[in-house]
């Protein structure tokens, strides 16, 4: 039996902005994701938390097998992974992606209604966390860059989990009433 914490890198994939990121023969990785990656949209992607998307190929399998037109790259995942137990991949997960990559998991991605054309009847729910658990990508910041090319390996890290992630419920401001 296979150790569901070690597997590789299958595809990393990048875009001048929208879907689907097409593969790369290797990637440069700092704080904000793949150097040569761009977003189309900055306030719902991208940035330091959301550097890395991240999805793997057991899932992308299945959603095909299941008649959806989904390749790896195509839902917009810089990452796509092999080999470990994605059930695992959740907040706070830690992961060592090749031999210098260290991203920290920070929260299931929304599913884009870009996606919809990879879908049947444009139904892209099944890649819901809240729809259908398991079958999100997940984003990720970067702990710390370097360089990844496909086949190198990835390891889920032991002792992660969602205590580790930063607080990131907004600063509540209370107003003072005015003096009379």
């Amino acid at each position: 039996m296979s150790d569901p914490t070690r597997g590789r890198v299958v595809q990393l994939s990048a875009s001048s902005g929208g879907v689907p990121k097409l593969p790369l023969a290797e990637a440069t990785i700092d704080a904000n994701g793949i150097t040569v990656d761009r977003q189309a949209d900055r306030r719902a992607h991208g940035g330091p938390r959301r550097a890395l998307c991240l999805f793997a190929l057991e899932r992308i399998e299945t959603l095909a097998a299941e008649g959806h037109a989904i390749a790896p790259g195509a839902t917009g995942e810089n990452v796509t992974t092999e080999g470990i137990d994605w059930d695992s991949v959740v907040p706070g997960a830690r992961l060592r992606l090749g031999e210098a990559v260290l991203v920290e998991v920070t929260g299931y991605t929304e599913p884009c209604w870009k996606n919809a054309r990879w879908f049947l009847d444009g139904d892209f729910s099944c890649m819901d966390q809240e729809v259908r658990p398991g079958f999100s990508r997940v984003y990720a910041r970067v702990l710390d860059g370097g360089d990844l090319r496909p086949g190198d390996p990835v390891e889920l890290l032991a002792g992660t989990s969602a205590e580790r992630l930063e607080r990131t419920q907004p600063t509540t401001i209370r107003w003072r009433p005015p003096s009379s």
